[in-house]
């Protein structure tokens, strides 16, 4: 098989007039046009002179046009890096230079302030906005529709997503055609997705969950997606009649039990909601039960590994906690080297297909973070019970999840820090009935200095973008140590 993403996911689409897209303006794209859009920009970056293996920075909005670059880098044999659209250029020089990217794709409103950030990496620069239009739309226009699609191996590196940790700067978790394709191969199967779903994807793309999740499921299903540019919680109620899958993290469902609309009869339609991103609470799906008649399945995955575990299709779905490891997973409960018996608490690892190649140009975090016999070492808090059954109770690593986006304290903390007037910062996570968690930083002023909470968030907001700004700024003399003089953020 001469490049198994592809085949598996779009290859067999290739002249089949069969729904895949509808957007919210009720445009329709059906398998074929897609891929018929997806070799055009394949033959133009080819154009561009990038060859197999090179990167290509995604940071522009949601649109099919942006998932068609997705299906162009799969059949070309590039690396895609997709990149929040958030992210400030100062941010973004970061990622630039770290993937060593050779195009950046922007939207045209961000291009002026990225050209020099692209220049001084000696990468290209294209637009692309989320109505499809853009410079890179142009060299698409006109190309041959069919583009000999390039030999890959399920070892080959597919994409680099960006991640962090409490110390150091952002990961790139390299992603191959094997993480995928298995993942996805496995998801079919286990939530039962067949052409005959359509998923209401109202989630970003530029993380696993929208991107891969999402995508990877529908495509190698054969089903459609009404793919919208954000969530908008009456639009959803709006289109749940046409649709039978939803796919969503903690905040989407509670926004939605927030609405009168939210029935059995608005629901009649549907076979299945997942949740996942961030822990779902038990009241949560008690109140979602009650209004609606559906168990929400929830499942959990990372960056680095896809999906890991899920609560079954048939069977037992289980509130407070994230199911059982998929078909070919395995996991463990550890304490350091010690595998621990059932039923007690420790740092969740596993090992399978899905688990990513290593972090980019960071082989000693990479192998601090796998063990010699495969296993990944998460740094989530989990417990397993006697049924097999994962209930994730905290993170080893300090992580903020603020409506499915990660928020990394040491990140904002830097920036603070950073501020005239400040002599040291902590962030932390507390908990919101909408988005799960906030940040809120304490800040401790330099001696004589004056801080001002309102102009230290709109300094930060040149450097941060808007979700990781704290939603407060508490000013104090001093932080909580212990006697080792380590911040007790608890």
């Amino acid at each position: 098989m001469p490049n198994p993403l592809y085949t598996a996911l779009c290859g067999r689409h290739n002249g089949r007039t069969t729904p895949f897209l509808q957007t919210d303006s009720g445009r329709v794209w059906t398998h074929d046009a897609f891929l018929t859009l997806a070799g055009q920009l394949a033959h133009a970056l080819s154009g561009l002179g990038l060859d197999p293996g090179d990167r290509v920075a995604l940071q522009v909005d949601k649109s099919p046009q942006a998932l068609a670059v997705y299906a162009a880098c799969v059949q070309s044999g590039l690396v895609l890096v997709p990149l929040n659209p958030a992210y400030t250029p100062a941010e973004m020089d970061y990622f630039i230079g770290n993937s060593g990217a050779s195009l950046v794709i922007a939207s045209p409103a961000k291009a002026a302030a990225l050209a020099e950030v692209a220049a001084r990496y000696g990468a290209q620069l294209q637009t692309l906005d989320a109505d499809g239009t853009g410079t890179l739309s142009d060299l698409a226009e006109g190309q041959p529709v069919d583009f000999p699609t390039v030999h890959r191996s399920p070892d080959d590196l597919t994409a680099i997503l960006y991640t962090s940790g409490t110390t150091g700067r952002s990961k790139g978790a390299m992603l191959t055609q094997g993480n995928l394709l298995s993942n996805a191969q496995v998801l079919v199967d286990t939530w039962a997705f067949t052409d005959r779903d359509v998923l209401l994807h109202a989630l970003p793309i530029f993380h696993t969950h929208g991107l891969f999740v999402a995508t990877n499921v529908t495509l190698l299903a054969g089903g459609a997606m009404i793919f919208l540019p954000r969530f908008d919680p009456d639009q959803i109620i709006d289109l749940l009649p046409q649709a039978t899958t939803l796919m969503g993290v903690p905040t989407l469902y509670t926004r939605l039990l927030d609405s009168p609309r939210l029935t059995h009869a608005t629901t009649a339609h549907m076979r299945l909601f997942i949740s996942g991103s961030a822990p779902l609470l038990t009241e949560t799906h008690k109140q979602w039960t009650a209004r609606t008649g559906h168990r929400i399945l929830e499942r959990y995955g990372m960056t680095e590994t896809n999906m890991n575990t899920s609560n079954p299709y048939h069977g037992d779905r289980r509130p407070g906690t994230v199911g059982l490891p998929l078909p070919g997973v395995d996991l463990r409960i550890c304490d350091g080297s010690d595998v621990l018996p059932q039923g007690q608490i420790g740092t969740i690892e596993v090992r399978g297909p899905n688990v990513f190649a290593g972090y980019w140009g960071m082989p000693e975090k990479t192998a601090e973070d796998m063990r010699p016999d495969g296993f990944f070492i998460t740094g989530d808090l989990g417990v397993q019970d006697a049924d097999g059954y994962v209930t994730i109770v905290g993170r080893a690593k300090d992580l903020i999840i603020c409506g499915g986006l990660n928020i990394y304290p040491v990140e904002v903390e830097a920036a603070l820090d950073a501020l005239p007037g400040v002599l040291e910062s902590a962030v932390v996570g507390l908990p919101d009935a909408d988005l799960g968690e906030v940040a809120v930083a304490v800040v401790v002023p330099l001696p004589g200095a004056s801080l001002n909470p309102g102009a230290m968030l709109a300094e930060l907001s040149l450097s941060l973008a808007r979700y990781k700004l704290p939603r407060r700024i508490v000013i104090r003399d001093a932080l909580p140590r212990n006697a080792m003089g380590k911040v007790q953020k608890a």
